[in-house]
Formats: structure tokens, C-alpha cells, sequence
């Protein structure tokens, strides 16, 4: 997941997701075969967003268990102000564009996004652990 920010505006981008967890979020995606993290990142913002992206900064790392098969989901969150190229109105992710960091309160946001937010917003945190299973809710615990 990349938070891509407008040095000039202070604006950060988002995606309005359609598929999988539904709501606000930054660009993000899942890494394919003989890809390295940040390549996995800059293709998925230049898939969903039409930007190309440089100089990634990591803000931390995700690490979800899941409570009774203690398999794991692995989030890695990175962020940029160096971008260039058209922003898409939208894809079959969800329309993107943006917004300003103090609006994101008042949207409504994918799943557990409201809990990722200090990652990129404060450099007190570089990782956090989280449990979740279907029949309980989510609990995050930053690092």
C-alpha cells in the first residue's frame, strides 16, 4: 500500500475500492511471482492510479495472524511525494483522486485503513501486529 502525496496541495491520493475490502484507501496491491516489494508497489499505483511513482520511503510493515490457523497476511506500506504522469479518473478498482489527509475521518474507509493511517502520518511507528478470525473483531498492535 503507497500513500502518494502532493507536496504542493498536501493532498493525498485515494482509491474509492470497489472490490475485495470496500471503502477509501491508498493504492495498494498483492506482489506477482519474481517481483521485489516496492516494483510490486510501483506497478500496482501506475495499475489503479495511471502515476508513475519513484523514491518510495517505507513507513512500516503489517504483519495479520489469523487466530485459530496462525497463517499470516503481510502488509508493507511505503510513501512518496515524487510522482508523475495523468491521474486515471478511475478503474475497476474504484475511481481514485484527492483528498485532503484531515477528510479521511469524515469518509467512509475500507477495512482496518483507519488503523494504518499513524503508520504513514507519524514515524513513532514501523510495525504492527494484528489477530483477526471470522467470528471475532480485528485487534492491532502497533510496534
Amino acid at each position: 500500500m503507497v500513500m502518494v502525496e502532493d507536496k504542493k496541495t498536501g493532498k493525498v491520493l485515494v482509491q474509492e475500492r470497489l472490490k475485495s475490502w470496500t471503502g477509501l484507501s491508498f493504492p495498494g496491491g498483492h506482489v506477482e511471482a519474481g517481483e521485489s516489494f516496492v516494483d510490486s508497489a510501483v506497478r500496482e499505483v501506475k495499475e489503479e492510479t495511471g502515476l508513475d511513482i519513484r523514491n518510495l520511503k517505507t513507513c512500516g510493515v503489517i504483519h495479520w495472524i489469523h487466530r485459530t490457523r496462525k497463517d499470516r497476511y503481510i502488509v508493507f506500506l511505503y510513501k512518496t511525494n515524487d510522482f508523475s504522469g495523468t491521474l486515471l479518473d478511475a478503474t475497476d478498482e474504484g475511481r481514485v483522486f484527492w483528498i485532503d489527509p484531515d477528510e479521511l475521518k469524515n469518509e467512509k474507509l475500507s477495512t482496518n485503513f483507519a488503523n494504518y493511517l499513524p503508520m504513514f502520518f507519524s514515524d513513532e511507528y514501523s510495525e504492527a501486529l494484528g489477530e483477526w478470525s471470522e467470528d471475532e473483531p480485528d485487534v492491532l498492535i502497533y510496534k
